[in-house]
């Protein structure tokens, strides 16, 4: 049905979004962006499987211009059967890391089922390729088919130069073939301008022109919840990141809390619960970000539930904690101080925003009790 309604209406462009990681981010961007342009229709939340997709279609009129389709996978074929119900006029294949290679059993078969993206588009669509990883670049591009690539190197279509990182927020010029805009992203995390350029990138195949991407990559705000979400109490900042995990958005978000914390001058604090669907090879990637975290210099590690975050840690500054639960991580909440930065992050099954939601609460309690200590 979703398949005879794509067909049905006249004029209405597909895009396909797919990759290990950023795939709602990118949708949720490329949505401001083109709801400007046209009536337009994006998937909501992660709607991105068999019944997702379908749905998302189902939801265009005879005036919709735009339809964005989120892509996920579980084993090979499944991105092939969405792009056969989709047929996108253009596909996107983001990056290729280690989110669910407990499902595919290595990065080659997650890269092999992400490409069916690319290999499902007819003669006359665009493929857009990211560069952040050595298998999507890559990607054979199907007979008829224009590329497009995007990053940060001199070589991509489309790319970013003279990139800032302020106030946790990436400042940089968009540069495509048409003309060069500068943006001031208001999403926090350097890692978010692979998102912006592959929004951007997919906006300039369908013809929008550089200075209206720009502009509104620089007032687009997050729209879904737990993904990197800023919150500010008592002199302290809480970065809410519970909704996902996987080793490379771990990585993006240790790396976002130190350049905080270096810019507020106070500690940092990584509260990290299991990164699940990592396979044989998932105590190996929990050690390695836990190496990471020490290498960085985070003050504060604290593992919830995971031990192997804290495994055979080299010699360094930070402290560690373990805790089995949420709960039991409680107390050392007294010890968070004005000036700190806090990042909570794990795989959406350990609700790790149970943490992020008892440490807000208890800054509304502090606030109201210096307001009562004011008004007395």
């Amino acid at each position: 049905l979703a398949h005879h309604v794509r067909h049905a209406i006249p004029g209405l462009r597909v895009i396909g979004i797919t990759g290990s990681q950023g795939k709602t981010t990118t949708k949720d961007m490329l949505y401001s962006i083109l709801k400007a342009e046209g009536e337009t229709v994006a998937a909501q939340g992660s709607f991105n499987n068999d019944l997702g997709v379908p749905l998302t279609i189902l939801r265009c009129s005879e005036t919709t211009k735009f339809c964005i389709a989120e892509m996920g996978a579980r084993h090979g074929g499944d991105i092939l059967a969405l792009t056969k119900i989709a047929n996108p006029d253009v596909g996107a294949v983001l990056k290729v890391g280690n989110a669910h290679i407990g499902e595919f059993g290595s990065q080659e078969k997650i890269a092999a089922t992400k490409g069916e993206l690319i290999a499902g588009l007819k003669s006359g669509a665009t493929a857009i390729l990211g560069t952040y990883d050595r298998f999507t670049p890559a990607m054979q591009i199907p007979s008829g088919v224009k590329k497009i690539t995007f990053g940060e190197g001199h070589d991509c279509t489309v790319r970013a130069a003279d990139i800032e990182f302020r106030g946790g927020y990436a400042h940089f010029d968009l540069v495509t073939p048409e003309a060069r805009e500068a943006v001031e992203l208001r999403v926090i995390g350097l890692h978010q301008i692979a998102n912006a350029l592959a929004a951007a990138a997919i906006a300039y195949a369908l013809g929008v022109p550089t200075g209206h991407i720009s502009s509104a990559l620089s007032t687009h705000e997050s729209a879904s919840k737990w993904r990197m979400e800023i919150h500010e109490g008592s002199e302290m900042l809480l970065i809410n990141d519970a909704y996902n995990a996987n080793p490379e958005s771990m990585e993006s978000a240790l790396r976002t809390l130190v350049l905080l914390t270096q810019e507020r001058g106070g500690r940092s604090w990584a509260f990290l619960g299991t990164m699940h669907e990592l396979g044989v090879n998932s105590p190996e990637m929990h050690r390695g970000i836990g190496e990471l975290a020490a290498e960085l210099g985070v003050d504060h590690l604290v593992s919830i539930g995971a031990p192997d975050y804290l495994r055979d840690l080299p010699t360094s500054s930070t402290t560690t904690h373990y805790f089995d639960s949420v709960s039991a991580t409680l107390p050392l909440l007294r010890e968070l101080e004005a000036g700190d930065v806090i990042l909570v992050k794990a795989s959406r099954a350990e609700r790790l925003e149970d943490l992020a939601k008892e440490i807000e609460d208890r800054w509304s309690a502090l606030e109201s009790e210096k307001d009562e200590g004011e008004n007395a």
